[in-house]
């Protein structure tokens, strides 16, 4: 598994969660090279989270969520 950070982060001193959207972090993770290629993996269903299909490109990954994809796993992890 191949631990990624999440670059997005609440905002300072706020209890708002650390977030990034799914079609986002496959690009962060270099898994793609456009949102476009992006909203077609997410919508044809090849993309799991925590071990289910999600077909939202805008679905909000949280840390610890764990993101599959081509046969590799992602874990999202929060930056200071």
């Amino acid at each position: 598994m191949h631990d990624s950070p999440a670059p997005n982060s609440g905002a300072p001193g706020s209890d708002s969660p650390i977030t990034i959207r799914l079609d986002d972090f496959l690009k962060f993770c270099g898994l793609v090279g456009t949102g476009g290629q992006a909203k077609v993996l997410i919508q044809n269903g090849e993309v799991q989270v925590n071990g289910q299909v999600e077909t939202r490109r805008r679905k909000q990954l949280v840390p610890g969520d764990v993101v599959e994809l081509l046969g590799e796993r992602f874990e999202v992890e929060a930056t200071e």
